[in-house]
Order: structure tokens, then sequence, then C-alpha cells
């Protein structure tokens, strides 16, 4: 299965304006994902492009990650091996690490990636708590570091009905209502599903 997703975000509280757009390819839990984003903020603008493998586990197996703002541009390269070693790799020489063990990628302003612990925990269907180490990219600088983000079932979705998941990382606290593949339809004040359709 294969689809087109997009999203708009919330100026007036995320501090930013801005769309993206993904095509996505599903295959049980684990799904292919091609996106760019436009942003914009204060004194910032940038474009970033995308391409996402998750593994039929639910885990990310590589993302790369190209972005241009008026400054530059920059590519970064995260690959996931199957005993859990990362390699990062900005051009100039790869790292390896462990990042706590993580097993999902969230790449700053994107949607898709919260679909990455919802989608291989089943949080949309099954009602659970899980905290959970994160890689994180951060844009437009591509800096990586390991987090923590807590991911809750508020309601499981049923009968036709979205579900609800609430979502922690630091001091940023959030609720994602998520369809029934367990992609992102709104988070209030950030991003929410864009209505747009082919001619």
């Amino acid at each position: 299965m294969a689809v087109m997703l997009s999203w708009r975000s919330d100026p007036e509280t995320d501090g930013g304006s801005g769309l993206e757009a993904v095509r996505i390819t599903v295959s049980g839990r684990g799904f292919r994902a091609v996106g760019r984003m436009i942003r914009g903020g204060p004194g910032q603008l940038l474009t970033a492009s995308y391409r996402l493998v998750v593994a039929g586990d639910g885990t990310v197996s590589r993302l790369s990650v190209d972005v241009a703002a008026a400054d530059g541009e920059q590519q970064l390269t995260l690959s996931r091996s199957t005993d859990g070693v990362w390699l990062v790799d900005d051009g100039s020489g790869g790292t390896r690490g462990g990042f706590s063990g993580a097993r999902d990628v969230d790449l700053a302003f994107s949607p898709v990636f919260h679909a990455l612990p919802i989608r291989r925990l089943g949080l949309h269907r099954d009602p659970a708590e899980h905290v959970l180490p994160v890689v994180s990219v951060d844009l437009p600088t591509l800096t990586v570091e390991a987090t923590e983000q807590t991911y809750r079932t508020l309601s499981a979705g049923t009968g036709g009905e979205p579900a609800v998941v609430g979502f922690a990382t630091g001091d940023v606290t959030g609720e994602l209502t998520v369809d029934a593949d367990g992609f992102v339809l709104d988070r209030p004040g950030v991003a929410s599903r864009a209505a747009l359709s082919a001619p």
C-alpha cells in the first residue's frame, strides 16, 4: 500500500510555518517514506528532504536527510545494524554509537517520525505506556543526540475512530491523534494533516 500524506504546521504556537509532504509505502510493520518539508520561522527559511527505511520489525534501518538554508547545504545518513549499532555519517566520516539502545529516530518538525514507536509498539490499538531512547536529529543543524521520549495510549482507535497517544520529551508534552495505520492526523498547536488532493 502506498499513500501520499501532507501536513501544515501551526505558526501561532509552533513558532514557524511550513508544509510537509511524504510518500509512504507500507509493508506490515515496516514502511518506506520519501518526504520533503519547507519551513520558515524568525530569521530562518529551510527546505529538507529525507528517505526513511523501517524494517519489518518496526525498527529504523536507515535515514538520509538533506537540508538547505541560506547559509549552505548539509547531508546526514543514519544507519542501524541488526545488532543495534548506529552509524552516523555527515559526509566527513562516520562515527558509531549505541544511543542507549534506541530503535527510533525523531526528525525535528516532522509528524511522520511519531509513527515509528506508535506502529512498532501498536500503541494506536493496544493501550500501553513506554519510555523510549530515541535518536533525535535537529534542523537545520543536523545535530544528532540521544533523547528520551514517552508515549502513552490515551484512547485506542476503535470502530473507525482515530486513536489518541500522549507524547512527552523534556518539558514538551502533547497529544497525537493518529489514524488506523498509526500516522499522525493532528498534533494540536504543532501540525495537522492537510487536505490536499491531486487534480
